[in-house]
C-alpha cells in the first residue's frame, strides 16, 4: 500500500511516499480501506515539531510514529477477532486521534475509536473533513456553557475550526460576529454569521464592542487584544494557543479570575454522532477548500501551513 511518511521533523519536503505491507487487524481492530483524509494545522505542527516541546511526546530525535493523519474516511475491509460494532463493507469515518496513521491507503484502528458509520447523505471527502474542525469547535463550545442570545466573536472564522464554530454557535442560538479576510466575508455569511469584520477592523481603536465569548481559532491574535473585547464574566477560548500562551492564560485565569479555555480537546463518539446528524439533516455544512492527491502531500502541507485555506483541505487516497 502507499503511505506518506516523515522520518525527520522539518519542512514539507520531509514527507515521502513509501510502499508498505497492508496491515492485518489485531483483536478488536478493523482495517479500513482509506478513501480520504485531510491536512490540518495539527498535522503540519507535528511534522514541524512546532513548538519544539512537542518532541517530548512525538519523539525527541525522530518521530516515533512516522505516519501522520488524523481523519479517516473509507470502507471496512477486514475485521479482527472480537469485533462486533462493524462489519466488512461498512462505510465509516472518524478520527484516529493521536494514534494518527491516516496518510495511508489502509488503516487498522480499534473499533472503540472515534469512528462511526458514514451516512449516505455524506460523501467520503466530507466524512474526512468533518471530524477535526467540528469536534474541536464543539468541545470548546460545550465548555463555555452557552446561553441563547449571548454574543460571540470568532477570530479566524474561515478556518476549519472557525467555519464549524460559526454553524454550531448559531445552532445554539448565539449572535455571531466573524473575523476573517474580506475575501471570505461571503463564505462566513453563508454559514450563518450575523456580522463580519476584517482583521484590521478587529485591532482598530474604533472596535470597542465587548462579547460574552471571544473564540480565537488560529493563535494569531494576542491575549491582551482578545481580553479587550471580553465582557465581564465572559469566556475567552484559545483554540490555537502555543504552550507559552497557555502558561500565560493559566496565570491570568488564576490571578485575575478570567475564564479562559485552552489545551487539548476531548474527541468523543457522542460528539461525532451529534455533528454527523446535523450534517445529515443539512443543518451543518462541511466546508472544503481544495483536494490534493496523496502523491502531492508536500504541496498540500505547504498550502495549509501558509494559513490561507478556507475550511478544510482533503487528500484523495483511493479513486
Amino acid at each position: 500500500m502507499k503511505v506518506i511518511t516523515y522520518r525527520n521533523y522539518g519542512p514539507p519536503e520531509v514527507l515521502k511516499l513509501e510502499e508498505w505491507e497492508i496491515p492485518t487487524p489485531k483483536k478488536n481492530e478493523i482495517r479500513i480501506k482509506n478513501y480520504n483524509t485531510t491536512v490540518n494545522s495539527g498535522d503540519w505542527r507535528i511534522r514541524k515539531a512546532d513548538p519544539k516541546l512537542a518532541k517530548l511526546y512525538f519523539g525527541i530525535f525522530n518521530p516515533k510514529k512516522p505516519v501522520l493523519g488524523l481523519s479517516i474516511s473509507g470502507v471496512v475491509e477486514a475485521v479482527g477477532e472480537n469485533v462486533t460494532k462493524f462489519k466488512i463493507g461498512d462505510k465509516v469515518f472518524g478520527s484516529a486521534g493521536m494514534q494518527m496513521g491516516a496518510y495511508a491507503e489502509y488503516v487498522c484502528i480499534k473499533e472503540s475509536s472515534v469512528i462511526t458509520i458514514l451516512p449516505k447523505e455524506i460523501s467520503f471527502s466530507e466524512g474526512a473533513a468533518l471530524p477535526f474542525g467540528s469536534l474541536t469547535a464543539l468541545d470548546f463550545l460545550q465548555k463555555c456553557n452557552l446561553q441563547k442570545n449571548q454574543t460571540m466573536i470568532i477570530y479566524g472564522a474561515s478556518s476549519s475550526v472557525g467555519t464549524a464554530a460559526i454553524q454550531l454557535a448559531k445552532h445554539f442560538g448565539i449572535v455571531v460576529t466573524a473575523v476573517c479576510s474580506k475575501g471570505n466575508f461571503q463564505l462566513v455569511k453563508s454559514l450563518g454569521a450575523d456580522f463580519v469584520m476584517d482583521y484590521e477592523t478587529f485591532f482598530s481603536e474604533s472596535h470597542n464592542k465587548k462579547y460574552d465569548v471571544v473564540f480565537e481559532c488560529v493563535g494569531k491574535s494576542p491575549i491582551t487584544s482578545n481580553l479587550l473585547h471580553l465582557s465581564e464574566g465572559g469566556v475567552l477560548v484559545l483554540v490555537g494557543a502555543s504552550f507559552k500562551e497557555m502558561f500565560r492564560a493559566a496565570w491570568i485565569s488564576l490571578t485575575k479570575g478570567i475564564n479562559i479555555k485552552f489545551g487539548p480537546i476531548a474527541e468523543t463518539l457522542e460528539n461525532l454522532n451529534y455533528v454527523t446528524e446535523l450534517t445529515r439533516k443539512g443543518i451543518f455544512k462541511v466546508v472544503i477548500d481544495r483536494s490534493f492527491p496523496l502523491e502531492t502531500m508536500v504541496e498540500a502541507h505547504r498550502y495549509v501551513e501558509a494559513g490561507h485555506k478556507k475550511g478544510n483541505v482533503v487528500i484523495d487516497i483511493s479513486n
